[in-house]
């Protein structure tokens, strides 16, 4: 399936799940920047900003991209949603995450790549593209490791932010 379709039903998935939870979620359709999903308490008195990046239950990494190491603030989450294939029986996963401290992660995880030298021992290059790790990990350098596996289904960091 084209990676598009799969990002597309994973904004849907997870608005779907915000508004399961009574709150108001609108996909933006690209048309606001760095958000994928604005979602508000039914008064809409707050409001948080949502990411989504997608990855495939089972694999190793999610590619998050540079945006990643800019803290967006207190109102603003990562969710990297797990979406299965549709003939995989595996359960969506949702990491739900704080700008900071995805920012934080994600810049040391990088700092620390580019320090290690490559298989053949010469200098990583520069890049915009940046990944995570999915928990649980399987043979990973440990310096490029960022266990947020205490983040699954924390529904709650973005519940506390859209109280009254």
């Amino acid at each position: 399936m084209d990676k598009n379709y799969r990002g597309n039903a994973s904004q849907f998935f997870i608005a779907g799940e915000l508004c399961r939870r009574g709150y108001s979620a609108v996909v933006t359709l690209g048309n606001t920047p760095n958000t994928d999903i604005l979602c508000s308490n039914l008064e809409g008195t707050k409001f948080v900003h949502i990411q989504v990046k997608t990855f495939v239950p089972n694999n190793k990494t999610c590619s998050v991209g540079v945006k990643a190491e800019k803290n967006y603030g207190p109102n603003f989450f990562w969710i990297l949603g797990g979406i299965p294939r549709p003939d995989d029986e595996s359960d969506f996963i949702y990491y739900i995450i704080p700008s900071p401290i995805m920012a934080k992660n994600v810049t040391r995880r990088h700092q620390n790549w580019m320090n290690t030298p490559a298989k053949d021992g010469s200098k990583h290059n520069e890049t915009t593209m940046r990944t995570v790790d999915i928990p649980p990990f399987k043979n990973r350098q440990e310096n490029l490791q960022w266990d947020f596996s205490k983040y699954k289904n924390r529904w709650d960091l973005i519940e506390e932010k859209l109280k009254k």
